[in-house]
């Protein structure tokens, strides 16, 4: 990598972790959770020096931080909402890290400008770089807790991910979507909406799904899941959200 791209890399992670208000003792965990299968198959294929210390991808470290992020969310959860059934509970934390709000909150904390990706995966925009971002969130979250331990993970979330809970709740954005988004499709024109899962991508562990929902032959929205069940229902939000506008 040339000096000036490694610079460039390492300005981005530095706005990345004063705007997550994080710091890592061994600094390579991050750059290896920032970094994307791609970047390293293009520089094997292309022989191109990497960053130092990004020897390896970001997919170990994902699954790691999904497992973390699930307990952190779910415990706050369970506390913080007594009266709460199970399947409110599950409504809300399905609502808090789908891959659309962990997208979301990477983008604001400038996680495009650190990533390592390969120039074809660099040039993707929109559902696609939605999901890296969401990939990579889970996989900084991993790293943070193999570097400090569960409580900096623990305070990660709770200011990026949970500072989000209180709307969630307020909004009903955690309530069965498909249900509510049929309702007002039939109301409104008479038509059950139908699902047709787009795209399936990434590794065993970490499959992604994108999953269009329409009414007769217009495609209202499409939403992103690790299940095509969570993507039917991050859809079904989509359009309900379109709908208010």
């Amino acid at each position: 990598m040339s000096p000036v791209r490694k610079a460039e890399h390492d300005a981005g992670l530095a706005a990345f972790l004063a705007k997550a208000g994080i710091s890592f003792k061994n600094s390579d965990l991050l750059k290896t959770a920032c970094t994307h299968r791609s970047y390293l198959n293009e520089a094997r294929a292309t022989k191109k020096e990497t960053v130092p210390g990004a020897g390896a991808h970001n997919e170990r470290l994902e699954f790691l931080g999904d497992a973390v992020i699930e307990l952190i969310v779910t415990d706050h959860l369970f506390r913080k909402f007594p009266s709460a059934t199970e399947g409110e509970l599950t409504g809300y934390r399905a609502a808090l890290v789908n891959a659309t709000i962990l997208g979301g909150i990477a983008e604001t904390l400038h996680m495009n400008e650190c990533l390592l990706l390969s120039k074809g995966e660099a040039r993707d925009t929109g559902r696609a770089r939605a999901t890296i971002l969401a990939n990579a969130f889970e996989a900084v979250t991993g790293a943070l807790y193999l570097d400090q331990g569960y409580a900096a993970a623990e305070s990660f979330i709770t200011r990026h991910v949970l500072s989000h809970a209180d709307d969630v709740v307020a909004r009903g954005l955690w309530r069965d979507a498909k249900s509510a988004f049929q309702e007002l499709a039939q109301a409104k024109y008479g038509i059950t909406p139908a699902y047709r899962t787009v795209k399936s991508e990434g590794p065993d562990h970490a499959r992604q799904f994108t999953v269009a929902v329409s009414v007769g032959d217009v495609v209202v929205a499409e939403g992103e899941g690790k299940s095509k069940q969570e993507a039917e229902q991050a859809a079904a939000q989509k359009a309900l959200l379109e709908s208010e506008n």
